[in-house]
């Protein structure tokens, strides 16, 4: 079923292509003046967070608080330790999470919010750090903050001047700047990125093969060098995988068999030939401490299907595309 909306003139779409425009142009000259307001309380701020053992704890009312949440939780999942409470909460026993460790982040572009007077005087009295970011050094927030990340004065995209718009944007990419910084300072790696996005394709493609094998995983099917072409064939078969690892006396991955392999090894005399006539001798393998993303790139980049996890030169799991893809590893 359609339903009819009112057209636009053509008139009317070049405005409000033009208008689009304007606004968008609008938040690139708010950050551009960002960048040049950088300066040296940036590396102030992290020194304070760095040199407190506790929570950073963020607060900000109406649009600020919503920023906010965004930068606590970047700050978490990049090595620092934050939280965001609501500051109306605050003043109805929240404050409580304010402990004598922790930093306050407070966010208000006018700094003038009346909900974060609590919260304010409460840490001035209990000596506890606040990092203010505002547009207005002179505001109750800036003359309580002991760091302030002072936002340049920027017209709002909005019409009226009120919708906070420029001024959130400048926000939320102020917050991704302190957060990047710290996440420089702690020498946060790809690998402690993984530990905190466990879900998600992002977070599984950084678990090592070690923790996608986990504790009750199936041991690869393998032969002998010496097996027999009828036993290659079956252990293919049982292994469900595609392939089947070469193993020589010592127990040792010296090759592999795929499929492929059984199909090119009917043009041998099959009744005469074992193992080692047919199997591929430098097999693509991977060590447990591989990252995930690694086995799909070497999956991807040499057009193959499986390879066997290898630790100590002996196959201890295989690991086959379709898994990945059914688990969510492959999108």
């Amino acid at each position: 079923m359609t339903q009819d909306f009112a057209l636009s003139t053509p008139d009317d779409i070049a405005r409000m292509t033009d208008r689009a425009r304007e606004v968008v142009r609008l938040n690139v000259q708010a950050l551009e003046a960002l960048e040049r307001a950088i300066d040296v309380n940036i590396a102030r701020a992290c020194d304070v967070i760095l040199g407190r053992p506790g929570y950073v704890v963020v607060t900000g009312m109406g649009k600020s608080g919503h920023i906010g949440g965004k930068i606590a939780a970047t700050l978490a999942s990049t090595g620092t330790n934050a939280f965001f409470v609501h500051p109306a909460e605050m003043s109805h026993g929240d404050l409580g999470m304010l402990r004598s460790d922790t930093t306050l982040l407070a966010i208000s572009n006018s700094g003038e919010s009346r909900e974060l007077r609590d919260p304010l005087i409460y840490c001035q009295r209990n000596n506890i750090p606040v990092i203010g970011m505002t547009q207005r050094a002179s505001s109750f927030l800036g003359r309580a903050s002991d760091v302030t990340l002072l936002m340049p004065s920027v017209a709002e995209a909005c019409p009226n001047g009120l919708a906070p718009t420029t001024s959130t944007l400048m926000t939320l990419a102020l917050g991704d700047a302190l957060a990047m910084v710290l996440m420089d300072r702690r020498q946060f790696s790809a690998m402690d990125f993984g530990l905190h996005h466990p879900g998600g394709a992002l977070g599984m493609s950084l678990q090592s093969v070690r923790e996608w094998m986990g504790d009750n995983h199936a041991p690869p099917a393998s032969v002998p060098e010496t097996a027999r072409f009828s036993e290659v064939v079956s252990a293919i078969t049982e292994g469900r995988k595609g392939s089947v690892a070469v193993l020589d006396a010592e127990g040792r991955m010296v090759g592999v068999i795929t499929d492929g392999d059984i199909r090119r090894a009917f043009s041998l005399d099959i009744g005469a030939i074992s193992a080692t006539d047919f199997m591929g001798k430098n097999p693509i393998t991977v060590g447990p401490d591989a990252r995930m993303s690694d086995v799909i790139d070497l999956l991807a980049a040499n057009k193959i299907s499986n390879l066997f996890v290898v630790e100590d030169h002996r196959p201890v799991a295989i690991i086959h595309i379709a898994e990945l893809m059914q688990a969510g590893y492959v999108v």
